[in-house]
C-alpha cells in the first residue's frame, strides 16, 4: 500500500509535541517533528494557560512538515481534561483559559454537595470527584467572574478548541466531554439534570460527537500559513487518555492499562458504564474510549510529584537531569517512608520536598533525607498506590487482572516498572512511550477507513513498537510494607 501520513498534535500539561505518523504495508512509524514546553502565565494571580503561543508553535510544527515536502492525509489535536476556553462569536475574542492547579476551585466540592448530594452528581456522571472537573470551574466562573460566563457564546475543552482552530468547527468530542462530570455516559449526552440544578446556562454547550468525527479541511487561512492544503482535521479521542488506551496493544482479557505521566491513570476498558456505591466509595471515574467503550480508571497524581521536586531544588541551584535523579533513588534505601499521592497538599504546586517531609512527620515516618531518598519515597508510592486500586478496581468489577500495560512517558521509567510489579505481584508490559500520539494516529487513520477496526489498530500497534516485560519479585517486601504502613483512602 502507499504510504499514508497523518500529523497528532498531542499536548501534554508538560510538553506538547507535534508527530508525523506514517502508515505503510501494517507498520507504522511516528517521527517528533515539534516539542515545546507548555508553561502556564500568571493573569492578575490566576494560573492560565498560554493557548495563543501553544497555537502559534503547533503552527510551526506544521510548517517544519509542509517544508519537507510531505502531504498529510489529516491532523488531530488530543489533550488533558478538564480545563476549557470561553469563546465568544468572535472567535479571536476569549477568555485566557485557567489551569485546573489555580486556587479558584479550593473547596468546591463541598460549595457543590450543598447544592446537590455527591450520590446524585456520581448516579449521573460516573465522575471521579476532583475539584479541578470542568463542572467545579464553571461553578467558580458563577461565583468570580458571571459576566464572562453569560458573555460567552460556548466552551470547548483543550483538544477540541484546536481542532475549532484548525477546522473552524465547533464541537465537543465525546471522551473529552465525559472528562467534565457534566456527561452522562449512559445517555451518552449532556447531563440536563445537573446542568438545570446548577443553574448552568445552557448555551454553553457544543454539540458532542463521537471518536473519530471528520469536522472538515484544514482552514484555508491556516493552509496557506503552514502550506499544508487538502488535508483533513479529525476529532479523534481529543483526551490524551483516551488516545493513548486506543493504542496499549493489548490481547485477550484479564488485563489493565496504566498511563503513566505527570498523572497516572489505571483502570480496565468496560462495554457498560460502573456507576455504584463502591466505585463512588473507591473513587472511580467512568470517561468514555473510542467506539464508546467505558473508561473505567482511578486518576492517580503522578510523576508530576516528582517533576515539582526537581523544579523547586532547580530554583535553590540544585539542578538535576531525570536520569540521574532515578540513578539515586535506584541506590536509596527501599521502603522507608510511603506517601499518599491522593493527600491534597500534593496536587499543588510549591516546595513538594517539604509537603512530602510534613506528610512523614505527621504519619511518624522517617524523612527522606536526599534527593535520591525522596524520589525513591515518591515511585514506592505510585506503586503502592496502583497495587491498592487494583485491588480495588478487581473487588469492583470481579474481575482478575493478570498483566498491566503501562503506557506513556512514565512506561520509560524502568525503577519504577519494577517497583509496580513487585508491589502488585503480576507482570508489567511498559510501551509504548508515545502512546496517546500513537493512538490519536490510528484513530485518525480509521476515520479516514485506512485502517479497519481498533482491534486492526492494536495488531498494528503490537507489530511496529517494542514492549518491555517486568516480572515481580521481592514480593514480600510489599505484603510487610502494606501491612505496616496503614493509608487513608480518600474519597
Amino acid at each position: 500500500m502507499n504510504v499514508q501520513h497523518y500529523i497528532a498534535c498531542d499536548l501534554g500539561a508538560e510538553s506538547v509535541r507535534v508527530i508525523l505518523g506514517s502508515l505503510e504495508d501494517g507498520k507504522l512509524a511516528i517521527e517528533e517533528v515539534h516539542r515545546f514546553e507548555n508553561r502556564p502565565i500568571r493573569i492578575s494571580g490566576s494560573l492560565r494557560w498560554d493557548v495563543s503561543r501553544l497555537f502559534n508553535e503547533l503552527k510551526t510544527g506544521l510548517q517544519a512538515i509542509a517544508r519537507r515536502g510531505i502531504s498529510p492525509a489529516s491532523v488531530s489535536c488530543d489533550s488533558w481534561g478538564v480545563d476549557y476556553v470561553l469563546m465568544r462569536s468572535d472567535a479571536s475574542k476569549f477568555t485566557p483559559p485557567y489551569h485546573y492547579r489555580d486556587s479558584r476551585t479550593d473547596g468546591a466540592l463541598e460549595s457543590a454537595f450543598a447544592r446537590v448530594p455527591a450520590a446524585e452528581i456520581f448516579e449521573e456522571t460516573g465522575i471521579q470527584f476532583m475539584p479541578i472537573n470542568t463542572l467545579y470551574q464553571i461553578l467558580a466562573d458563577l461565583r468570580l467572574q458571571p459576566d464572562e460566563l453569560h458573555k460567552a457564546e460556548r466552551f470547548l475543552n483543550i483538544g477540541d478548541y484546536f481542532n475549532f482552530l484548525f477546522s473552524g468547527v465547533a464541537k465537543a468530542e465525546e471522551s473529552l466531554a465525559s472528562t467534565t462530570q457534566l456527561y452522562n455516559p449512559r445517555k451518552r449526552a449532556w447531563s440536563q439534570a445537573l446542568i438545570r440544578e446548577f443553574g448552568i446556562p445552557e448555551h454553553l454547550f457544543p454539540e458532542i460527537v463521537p471518536s473519530g468525527t471528520i469536522l472538515g479541511p484544514l482552514l484555508s487561512s491556516i493552509g496557506e500559513e503552514t502550506g499544508l492544503r487538502g488535508i483533513k482535521v479529525v476529532a479523534g479521542c481529543s483526551h490524551d487518555t483516551g488516545a493513548a488506551v486506543a493504542a496499549v496493544p493489548a490481547q485477550g482479557e484479564q488485563w489493565a492499562y496504566l498511563s503513566s505521566g505527570t498523572w497516572s491513570l489505571l483502570g480496565i476498558e468496560s462495554p457498560h458504564p460502573i456507576i455504584n456505591k463502591k466505585s463512588r466509595e473507591y473513587s472511580f471515574t467512568n470517561e468514555v474510549g473510542y467506539g464508546g467503550k467505558i473508561r473505567f480508571l482511578k486518576n492517580i497524581v503522578g510523576l508530576w510529584v516528582v517533576q515539582e521536586c526537581r523544579r523547586h531544588w532547580a530554583n535553590e541551584g540544585a539542578v538535576y537531569g531525570y536520569e540521574q535523579l532515578m540513578e539515586m533513588a535506584g541506590t536509596a534505601r527501599p521502603l522507608v517512608s510511603l506517601i499518599d499521592p491522593a493527600d491534597e497538599r500534593f496536587s499543588k504546586p510549591d516546595n513538594m520536598p517539604e509537603k512530602i517531609a510534613s506528610y512523614c512527620r505527621e504519619s511518624g515516618q522517617p524523612v527522606p533525607g536526599a534527593p535520591g531518598a525522596f524520589v525513591r519515597c515518591i515511585l514506592e508510592s505510585l506503586a503502592h498506590a496502583y497495587r491498592r486500586s487494583l485491588e480495588q478496581l478487581e473487588d469492583v468489577t470481579g474481575m482478575s487482572v493478570a498483566k498491566l500495560h503501562v503506557v506513556g512517558g512514565g512506561s520509560k521509567n524502568r525503577l519504577l516498572n519494577q517497583l509496580t510489579a513487585n508491589a502488585i505481584g503480576r507482570t508489567v508490559l511498559a510501551g509504548p512511550v508515545e502512546c496517546s500520539a500513537i493512538g490519536n494516529v490510528l484513530i485518525q487513520a480509521i476515520a479516514l477507513g485506512h485502517v479497519s477496526s481498533l482491534e486492526a489498530a492494536r495488531d498494528i500497534v503490537r507489530s511496529s513498537f517494542s514492549v518491555e516485560r517486568f516480572e515481580p519479585s521481592r514480593t514480600g517486601d510489599w505484603e510487610n510494607a502494606a501491612k505496616h504502613i496503614q493509608l487513608p483512602v480518600h474519597r
